[in-house]
């Protein structure tokens, strides 16, 4: 699946996505097991299906320097045995039974899910439990897979120009806090980690009362609820994992990057410090970003793509559900015969534009009704609204966030999302990442315009 930080069109739907209205918040029910497992349950009998979701609360924040990448290779790992499921039994078994499963590493959790027919679920309670508690972590498989590790980086971090700058655009703008690290890891890290760093980092963390189960689709959650506590309850409950408090300090004057890359096109970010769900501002920012970025009518596409000429495409993103803190981006690709300095001036100039001038009702009020479009078409999904839940109870928001987010992206009003854009589009906040082509081997630049790098899968 997808980690967090890429320009990923999984997780770029999700501040949009993460929205419900009070109908649905009745049929959520929510229970904490006696070894701390929290479970999530939420009938959708619209079709015979159900999604089956297991959440940890463990990701690259969790990580210290040098065992980065550490969350990511656990996540590699979980699909390679057990003591009771030998390797590649686990997906044999969900195929065999015509179900999908995969895996996503972010920087502040890790999620395992399976996709059945309504009458498979049994399965995940078979197969979840057991890698809970009881991965092998064979020496051989684990240097094989952190090899596989490492040519995913390679193919999506180091020979990918827009992966590559993504990541130090994050290296450059948190200086203190663990978000500054790439879920993937640094590659001399990933090289150095042993099969005894994952082990450990697997017994601290992977543990009911740091865990979340959710399951959406087709059930009964009186017959459901008792078999998952049936199948988790025995698993003992472990000692609360570490805790990470670092608090990034305030910025204080602008930071650049510039990387030199073999790439067919100039590649513009702009970023700047941005608060998460425990701020009443996360709404006008979720609004702020929907004028600036969503869709082919937005500020920046618009004038970027259409009334300028200067970008190919240009969008931006911000996502409020994070454990911490994260980061407000805008960004743009330049046509061929542009340079990057005009698209960096063409972004700022947008910037201003909000702050100053007056947005319309007009505008605002498309801007929610996108919001809420895409909340519609995300409840056809019981993946994506495992997913909404899943994330907001892991980070720490609750499911409260989600149940209320509509009415509260309805209360926004076009002079708190001028305000917002004020206070934290700062000069001196600003980190700015700027990707320069260079020429290749054969004195061009490198072959085919790079692509959006997509994120992560189990097995790579």
């Amino acid at each position: 699946m997808v980690h967090r930080r890429w320009l990923r069109p999984l997780f770029l739907l999700l501040p949009t996505l993460l929205l419900v209205g009070p109908a649905r918040a009745a049929q959520i029910e929510e229970t904490t097991l006696p070894n701390g497992l929290k479970v999530i349950l939420q009938e959708e009998h619209k079709a015979p299906v159900v999604t089956f979701q297991v959440w940890y609360k463990v990701g690259s924040r969790n990580e210290v320097t040098g065992k980065t990448g550490l969350s990511h290779l656990t996540e590699h790992m979980m699909f390679k045995g057990t003591q009771n499921h030998g390797k590649g039994e686990f997906s044999r078994i969900v195929a065999k039974n015509g179900g999908t499963e995969n895996a996503f590493t972010s920087t502040d959790y890790t999620a395992y899910f399976e996709n059945f027919a309504a009458d498979r679920i049994n399965l995940s309670l078979e197969l979840e439990p057991d890698r809970m508690q009881n991965l092998t972590v064979d020496p051989k498989e684990f240097l094989l897979e952190r090899d596989v590790v490492m040519e995913e980086r390679r193919m999506r971090t180091d020979d990918d120009p827009y992966g590559y700058l993504t990541e130090y655009l994050y290296a450059q703008s948190f200086v203190a806090h663990p978000y500054h690290n790439p879920v993937l890891g640094w590659m001399t890290d990933i090289q150095r980690l042993t099969r005894d760093d994952l082990y450990h980092h697997y017994k601290t963390y992977y543990i009911p009362n740091n865990a979340t189960v959710v399951v959406v689709g087709d059930f009964d959650r009186k017959t459901l609820l008792p078999k998952i506590e049936s199948a988790f309850g025995s698993i003992p409950k472990g000692n609360n994992p570490p805790t990470t408090a670092i608090i990034e300090p305030e910025q204080r004057g602008q930071r650049r990057t510039v990387a030199r890359r073999e790439a067919q096109l100039p590649f513009v970010f702009i970023a700047y410090p941005a608060p998460n769900f425990r701020s009443p501002d996360v709404y006008a920012l979720s609004v702020l970003l929907n004028l600036l970025s969503t869709g082919k009518s937005s500020r920046l596409y618009r004038s970027l793509v259409y009334d300028q000429q200067t970008a190919l495409d240009a969008g931006g993103h911000y996502e409020g559900l994070t454990t911490d803190p994260e980061l407000f981006y805008i960004y743009a690709m330049a046509r061929p015969d542009k340079e990057p300095q005009e698209i960096e001036r063409s972004l700022l100039a947008e910037v201003e534009r909000i702050k100053s001038d007056p947005i319309s009702e007009t505008e605002l009020t498309k801007a929610k009704n996108q919001v809420e479009a895409a909340y519609v078409m995300g409840q056809d999904s019981n993946f994506f609204e495992a997913m909404e839940l899943g994330t907001a109870e892991t980070v720490g928001a609750g499911i409260g966030y989600v149940e209320h987010y509509v009415e509260n992206i309805r209360k926004v009003t076009a002079e708190e999302v001028q305000r917002v854009a004020k206070a934290y589009f700062i000069e001196d906040h600003r980190n700015t990442g700027v990707l320069i082509p260079v020429l290749g081997k054969e004195g061009s630049p490198g072959e085919g315009a790079p692509e959006k790098p997509s994120g992560t899968s189990k097995g790579g």
